[in-house]
């Protein structure tokens, strides 16, 4: 292939990269800004709209281990391109209209992020061996944007357009669809060898490192998840108009775009993780007590903290990943394990707070729940981010290591 070829290329991987991470989060987080009127229309309680979200948080860990067993048989590229297409289609039927099709819908949603979640560190070990921090900053960066996008935008659509609110989550499956496009090139080529998937899951179960990784993914996905399904909510019952709500979700998405920028970078020169793990948790914490003891007065700043915490939690728990695994069957099998577990742990959190919420009448238990959610945290991310003691794991397959 000629310098020109190349070039092209590898333009075309990148572009396809950053459109595929920005697919990751809008099916999630564009719920929640119209939760009440999804609420309102199909007669859903508190914890029925909580479990729109943790329908799809469920599967984003009951299925992960999907991914391995696709991308062993039909390479990563492959996989990440049958992730977007089924996205797009759960995407469309979860806003067909019905309460089972909404539920459905975000089942299949959910299969498809699911698959994506897990195959993308891979990707970046695959195609970026070299380069593991930034393009783990890259798609984490991508990851939040969609997020703050399709956040911000819901109401302003439905006002704006005359839409209600099946069109507006509908519209998540066009982005999808383009990533698909943009990503075909990659998948139409010869998948590389995936052999060594089994070897690699039992490597990592074996592993105490992978249970520190997977308590640390779990406990920062289930405080996020909560704030991702309910704070629009809080802020609503706090006084705060309906758009100005999602323009603070969107804020705080937003806000997570510093961190993840960063943290990857400057986390994945570090022999520890531990200082890192440690601030992100604290930021988290911060903005939860700024929820709960003032939520109206600086909504703006408790977003903005909070984006800066989850942002870095997330980012620090993907780099994690990608660093313990040295091959990107490896980073499949450990990235497998960590959100599945992490991800079925992650998905009590919308639907415990809503029963809370049900149960006391208001928002003060709930959010402490969420604050004891954050101290668990941050004790889980002081296992996983430590450096392993020389000769800790030799008796263990070299398959999860220090630094990969």
């Amino acid at each position: 292939m000629t310098d020109r070829g190349l070039r092209l290329s590898r333009t075309l991987l990148i572009a396809g990269f950053v459109l595929a991470s920005l697919n990751l989060r809008p099916a999630l987080a564009g719920v929640s800004p119209v939760l009440s009127e999804i609420m309102a229309d199909l007669g859903l309680s508190a914890a029925g709209g909580g479990a729109i979200t943790t329908v799809m948080v469920v599967c984003l860990g009951v299925l992960a281990p999907l991914a391995p067993l696709l991308a062993r048989r039909f390479g990563l590229d492959r996989t990440l391109l049958a992730g977007l297409l089924i996205l797009a289609a759960g995407v469309a039927l979860r806003a067909a209209g019905s309460v089972p099709a909404l539920y459905a819908g975000a089942a299949v949603a959910g299969t498809a992020i699911a698959i994506m979640n897990v195959v993308m560190p891979a990707v970046v070990k695959q195609h970026f061996p070299s380069q593991v921090g930034l393009f783990t900053s890259v798609y984490v960066s991508g990851l939040v944007l969609g997020a703050a996008v399709a956040s911000g935008l819901a109401v302003p659509l439905e006002r704006a357009g005359g839409y209600g609110w099946r069109e507006v989550t509908a519209m998540a499956a066009v982005p999808a669809v383009a990533a698909a496009v943009l990503w075909l090139p990659q998948a139409l080529r010869r998948p590389a060898p995936g052999g060594g998937a089994p070897r690699s899951f039992r490597a990592v179960l074996g592993s105490r490192v992978t249970w520190a990784v997977t308590a640390y993914m779990g406990l920062q996905s289930l405080t996020f998840y909560i704030v991702l399904a309910w704070v629009p909510t809080i802020l609503r019952d706090a006084g705060l108009p309906a758009d100005q709500a999602g323009y603070m979700l969107g804020l705080t998405n937003l806000a997570q775009i510093a961190a993840t920028l960063t943290v990857p970078v400057l986390a994945g020169r570090a022999r520890s993780q531990v200082p890192h793990v440690t601030v992100a948790a604290l930021l988290t914490i911060g903005g939860y007590v700024g929820v709960l003891a003032a939520p109206a007065t600086v909504p703006w700043l408790w977003m903005i903290v909070l984006g800066l915490g989850q942002g870095a939690s997330i980012a620090l728990a993907l780099l994690i990943i990608a660093l313990r695994a040295p091959d990107p069957a490896s980073v499949t099998a450990l990235s497998a394990v960590a959100q599945s577990a992490g991800y079925v742990l992650a998905a009590l959190g919308p639907f415990l707070i809503g029963v809370l919420r049900e149960s006391s009448g208001g928002w003060t238990l709930p959010l402490l729940a969420g604050l004891g959610a954050c101290g668990l945290q941050l004790a889980a991310g002081f296992l996983a981010g430590r450096p392993v003691a020389a000769g800790a794991e030799r008796a263990r397959p070299a398959t999860v290591t220090e630094q990969g």
